[in-house]
């Protein structure tokens, strides 16, 4: 006699989800479930490891190898850590409703186990299943897949626990029945097909970047009279684009002013630094976010007010460089300058005064412009490369350069 075996039932970690193709689904899954189905990638690259692991995480391994880079020794394994310091932050509120993680990409190597019924009629929400060991790779999204287990193997490291890390929900999209080379056309689609947002640009959208922050507290205190009307400055400052289109009313970029802020915190250092991420506590040394705000709102806001007639005509004051040398002189009116010599306001808005800001190569070509044969300026050289001279041609008006910008 023999005893009837349980009816069959289909094993394996279901995921609530919603259909957008038919071989895709997206959906939300707990962070240990994350964890379970697509494992560290930095514990994939430990050959040492690998070969005491389970014949399912080699397995894994040598898929994910198929598909994906390698963490070790690039930049893509040195965000790891600043990733999970981001994440880690927001879980704990400290960021409050402004942070965000991109969906993950899960590419799954094989057919799904299951797939449901629709939960609720026409709505296509059903749930799926995928069988214990199958490989799971993330083909976009790795580097936040491997910050997720960073936290999890070391939460008191982050200021978190455990218990809170179970709590996060994260969103992915899932493909599955691919075959390998189509796995990877959808991560190099994701990789490269999209156009990279400039750095300096995104910073002008980063409300946590002190240079950010105060570009906007200055363009905010500043009042312009046009058409016989008092309006806002920001009204005049490009916010979305690195450049200035001919036909825009804008007449400079938010960026760039960022470039004037920041030069004017550190002065010539700040050539340097503007092209990364200031946080409150990386302001010169003995000088607090409250103090730089106090100094810096007023001061820049006077330069401004000084030049609009030349900011509104699109002048040479709109360029980066130029704003950039502005900045490194206006730093010594700061009263924390420590190099460079210092300045009262009156004597920097003197020296601004004397300057010819009209956009000809007879002042500018050289000092932060160039000229080709038909006079035409480009100032495509950047702060980095002509924010110097354009300081000491505005501090020292006697200087070679200080002459040929006050058209002497």
């Amino acid at each position: 006699m023999s005893i009837p075996m349980p009816t069959s039932e289909t094993e394996g970690i279901r995921l609530h989800v919603t259909p957008f193709r038919p071989d895709a689904v997206i959906g939300a899954l707990g962070l240990p479930t994350l964890l379970q189905l697509v494992p560290s990638p930095k514990s994939q690259e430990n050959q040492q490891a690998l070969k005491h692991a389970s014949g399912t995480l080699r397995r894994h391994a040598e898929v994910r190898g198929l598909v994906q880079r390698m963490l070790r020794s690039t930049s893509k394994g040195r965000n790891v850590a600043s990733y999970a310091g981001y994440m880690a932050a927001g879980v704990k509120g400290d960021l409050g409703a402004a942070w965000s993680t991109p969906p993950v990409t899960l590419w799954l190597g094989s057919q799904l186990a299951s797939i449901g019924e629709e939960l609720v009629a026409g709505t296509g929400i059903r749930t799926v299943s995928i069988a214990p060991g199958s490989p799971v790779v993330a083909i976009d999204g790795e580097t936040q897949v491997a910050a997720w287990h960073e936290l999890y193997d070391s939460p008191e490291r982050y200021g978190l626990t455990i218990d809170a890390l179970t709590r996060v929900r994260v969103p992915f999209e899932l493909f599955w029945g691919l075959e390998v080379e189509q796995a990877r056309q959808i991560f190099y689609d994701r990789n490269v097909e999209g156009i990279t947002v400039a750095k300096n640009l995104a910073m002008s959208m980063d409300q946590r970047d002190f240079g950010t922050r105060l570009a906007h507290l200055v363009v905010n205190a500043v009042q312009v009279e046009r058409d016989g009307e008092s309006v806002p400055f920001g009204k005049f400052v490009e916010t979305r684009s690195r450049q200035l289109k001919a036909s825009a009313p804008e007449v400079v970029t938010l960026s760039a002013l960022r470039v004037l802020v920041v030069c004017t915190l550190f002065g010539r250092a700040g050539l340097t630094r503007s092209g990364s991420t200031l946080r409150d506590e990386e302001l010169p040394e003995g000088v607090t976010a409250e103090q730089a705000t106090r100094r810096l709102v007023p001061l820049l806001s006077t330069v401004i007010s000084t030049l609009r007639e030349h900011f509104l005509a699109r002048s040479a004051v709109s360029a980066p460089a130029v704003l950039a040398g502005i900045g490194i002189a206006a730093h010594q009116a700061t009263g924390w300058a420590n190099t460079g010599g210092t300045l009262t306001e009156d004597e920097l808005l003197h020296l601004l005064s004397t300057v010819r800001w009209e956009r000809e190569a007879r002042y500018w070509h050289g000092v932060a412009a160039s000229a080709n044969a038909k006079g035409t300026l480009n100032f495509a050289g950047g702060a980095k490369d002509a924010g110097g001279r354009v300081a000491d041609a505005i501090v020292h008006p006697e200087s070679q350069y200080g002459r040929r910008i006050r058209g002497r």
